[in-house]
Formats: structure tokens, sequence, C-alpha cells
């Protein structure tokens, strides 16, 4: 074998090893996938998602589904072809571990993260929804009940929810028109709704749940709008008002905001 057949055949292996490698390499990545909703005008595991005592409750019609993701948890390997195959799926989403776990390097950490941020959203949506109905905290008490749900994703509507159950649209209706109506988005405790990650993947969810409304912050419409599923109409919302003069409008045929 001759010098240079030798050093070509050597070339060669490494440049093979170097691929397997990068094939068989974890990489800081999660692959994400629609999750469950959950209607919070309803029930979750056979309690009811809002509980609220100290004012009168109306009963309610049509669906307020809160959505999500899952994803791979934070100690799975994750490797190129993965990727490579969620790039090209419509049901995946390939994202920076960081993205998904921004804190924590194991799943009990996280898991305890992501109950601090419900149980704070879930704070936050409760005084959003009593300050825009001018009703005291120091009367009215809520409990929001989701089992096996994290993150601060749910708030706004945790807050449509129950600005429904006690004062629906205000004039004697539901807030949803009677129909199935979806979203997502953060809510600080003055109303403002903020952005959150996997809107793609959480329309889906939402349209395979029957949801055909869903509500998006507005600084996401891209986002939603990019793998949106057939049926599924967006309208984009920056603060509770806004949310509920949209469903209003929605129900009497009045003009209402699109991505």
């Amino acid at each position: 074998m001759s010098a240079r057949t030798r050093a070509l055949a050597v070339c060669t292996a490494l440049v093979l090893a170097l691929l397997v490698t990068a094939v068989l390499a974890p990489l800081p990545y999660a692959l994400a996938y629609p999750g469950m909703t959950a209607n919070v005008l309803g029930t979750d595991e056979g309690k009811p998602v809002i509980t609220i005592s100290g004012a009168r409750t109306r009963k309610t019609s049509g669906q307020l589904r809160m959505t999500s993701i899952v994803a791979t948890g934070p100690e799975a390997a994750v490797h190129l072809p993965d990727i490579v195959s969620g790039w090209f799926r419509t049901d995946e989403a390939v994202m920076p571990r960081e993205a998904v776990y921004p804190v924590g390097e194991n799943t009990e950490e996280i898991a305890e993260h992501n109950a601090q941020q419900m149980r704070e959203s879930q704070d936050s949506a409760t005084s959003a929804a009593l300050g825009q109905l001018g009703k005291s905290g120091q009367d009215i008490k809520v409990k929001l009940s989701l089992a096996d749900v994290g993150g601060p994703s749910a708030g706004l509507m945790f807050a449509l929810g129950i600005v429904d159950k006690l004062d629906g649209d205000g004039a004697g209706h539901d807030l949803t028109g009677g129909h199935t109506i979806a979203g997502t988005g953060t809510i600080t405790a003055g109303g403002k709704v903020g952005a959150v990650g996997g809107v793609p993947l959480k329309t889906q969810a939402a349209r395979r749940d029957g949801a055909t409304v869903f509500l998006v912050p507005r600084k996401e419409c891209t986002d939603a709008r990019a793998e949106l599923p057939k049926g599924l109409r967006l309208i984009p919302v920056s603060t509770l008002d806004g949310a509920m003069d949209s469903l209003k409008a929605l129900r009497t045929g009045g003009k209402v905001p699109s991505c």
C-alpha cells in the first residue's frame, strides 16, 4: 500500500469517526409536541378547575381551553437524526433546551419551578379578573385546580374563566358565545397579556380538541400562522380587556381583530 493510499485511508477513517460521533453525540436541544388542553370552565380529575366563593356565580356554556406542550425531559438525549426529523414535521418542534428548561438540571427542580410559576400565574389571573370587574379579593376567593400542568402560560385563560363565571360579558351572555375557544398567554395582575413558547404546537392541540378560535399574544401572530390548522381562527390579544372585547364582538358579529 502506497503512502498516499494509507493517508487517504486514515483520513477516511477520521471523517467516518467524526460523522459517527456527530450522529451519536447528544445535543443541547429538546423535542416538543402538542400537549393536553383543559376547559377551565369545566372539571379536571373530577374537580372544578375554577372554584369561587364569596360571590354568586353563573352557569356557563361553551368552553375556554388552556393549551400546553409536552417536551422531552431535561435528561433525555437528543441526537442529530432526531433534530433532522423534527425539522420536517409539523407536529414536532426542535427547541433549545434552555428555552424549554430555563432553570434546574433535573426533573424535580424543573417540576418545582413550573409549579411555582403556575401558582404565581393563578394569583395574577385572579387579580386581573377581579380588577377587571371592580371586585375585591378580600370578599371573593378563587381557587384554581389543574393537575399535572406547570408554567405561566394559562394565565389569560384562567382570567377569562373567572370573568365568565362571575359576570359573563356583562350583559347576560357567555364570553364563549357557546363555542369552544382556546388560547394561551401569560397575564399580569394588571391584565397585560404576555408571550409564551410553542404556539404552533398549541394551535394544533387546540384544533385537535375541538376549538375553532384561538387567542394568541399579539407578538406571536407570525409564529401562530406558521402551522395554523385548518378551521382555527386566530385572534391577537394584548390585554384581558381586549380579549373580552374580541370575544363579545365575535358573538355579536362585530369587528374582530385578526393576525
